[in-house]
């Protein structure tokens, strides 16, 4: 029997979390859609194919931390060029827009972008709207700002995009106002029916105090960040609140970012049984040319920790799928959307950097080949970051 797809993705290592398949096969795509994946499939007469073959095949990857209010934003970036170089087929922007200025990133980012973005709406009106190298003002330390109202109002405007709600809490984000500025957002994300996503900063307040009122589903975002607020204690054991808040079924995110990921936090961490939930990069123009990069990157530092290939590609496709309840999302099923990273596994050795200057030396690079959304292929972008520095 000969059938007939648009497209075939032949010989790559197809990895998928969610099926719990590791191994060579060949993926068929038809009207936007996985038509069938086999171990060999003979006799297939397609429009086109990709020679896959020494590639990884995984699911769409998904960013869950970018900052992409581009150009509306000092700190935002230009989404395209970071999902190309990426391998990403999904940028989620956590928290840079609130109700004053959402319709914006919808109308003028994403309206025009070849990938899929999604969004976090902020807690406060105007979002991050204070942001770059050399000035930053909390945009959750104003009490008249922490709009209960007017988020809720800004996510039921916006439902197809949004994903949930957004605080940002320490003294540079929420001032002495604390965990004010979280019992709000959490009630805009309770009113919506959402997730929430918290970022973590220097205490007050403290890690324990944030995560104890996190319920499922919501996202601690900045896990891995050095101490001050490390998740580990000076003995290097994970702190009890975030073993309870984990049992409850809160998820860990990385958002790496400009000051976030610090490699001791993240090896303590995992050597004691604790490995995040999800890898994003939090990229923004602070972090964009190191030492974040994008989420290729991102993802090769925690390989470079210690974690293994399958987990790494879960933590960055199926569990921020299901961080976003979007369970269309993150894996590689028949009939499903045929959202799919084409990855290189490039082994050299290359010189990693934290957000403290801490640097490993690891062996392994993840690379971009390109991107399949909804069967419809992305190019991928150079990485001269990264090959400049071999």
């Amino acid at each position: 029997m000969v059938y007939r797809y648009d497209l075939v993705v032949r010989g790559g290592r197809v990895i998928d979390p969610r099926s719990k398949r590791d191994g060579v096969a060949d993926i068929a795509i038809a009207n936007g859609r996985i038509a069938a994946i086999e171990d060999s499939l003979p006799g297939v007469e397609g429009m086109r194919s990709i020679d896959a073959r020494g590639l990884l095949v995984v699911p769409g990857l998904i960013d869950l931390h970018t900052h992409i209010y581009h150009k509306a934003t000092a700190y935002g970036v230009d989404p395209e060029p970071v999902a190309r170089r990426s391998g990403a087929v999904t940028l989620v922007d956590a928290g840079s827009a609130g109700y004053g200025n959402f319709a914006g990133l919808r109308d003028f980012v994403f309206a025009s972008s070849q990938f899929r973005l999604l969004a976090y709406v902020n807690i406060s009106y105007p979002g991050i709207f204070a942001f770059d190298r050399n000035y930053s003002f909390g945009e959750a330390s104003i009490h008249e700002l922490l709009s209960v109202d007017h988020c809720v109002a800004a996510v039921e405007a916006n439902r197809e995009i949004v994903v949930g709600v957004k605080v940002r809490l320490g003294p540079g984000t929420s001032g002495d106002i604390g965990l004010l500025a979280l019992e709000r957002a959490l009630e805009a994300a309770e009113r919506t029916g959402l997730p929430l996503m918290t970022h973590i900063g220097k205490p007050p307040p403290s890690y324990g105090e944030i995560v104890s009122r996190l319920r499922p589903g919501d996202v601690l975002t900045h896990c891995y960040r050095p101490a001050p607020n490390a998740p580990v204690d000076e003995k290097g054991l994970v702190l009890p609140a975030l073993r309870d808040a984990r049992e409850r079924g809160v998820l860990f995110d990385i958002g790496h970012g400009m000051g976030a990921f610090g490699f001791q936090s993240a090896e303590e961490a995992i050597a004691d049984g604790f490995p995040p939930d999800i890898i994003s990069s939090d990229v923004h123009a602070l972090c964009v040319d190191g030492p974040a990069f994008d989420l290729l990157h991102t993802m090769s530092k925690l390989l470079n920790c210690g974690l293994d290939l399958p987990q790494v590609v879960a933590m960055a496709s199926e569990n921020p799928a299901r961080a976003m309840r979007r369970t269309d999302l993150g894996h590689l099923s028949v009939g499903g959307p045929a959202d799919i990273s084409l990855l290189e596994q490039i082994e050299r050795r290359f010189v990693f950097t934290d957000v403290q200057g801490q640097t490993r030396e690891g062996a392994m690079l993840l690379g971009a080949r390109g991107s399949l959304i909804g069967g419809q292929w992305r190019e991928a972008a150079p990485r001269d970051f990264e090959l400049a520095t071999q």
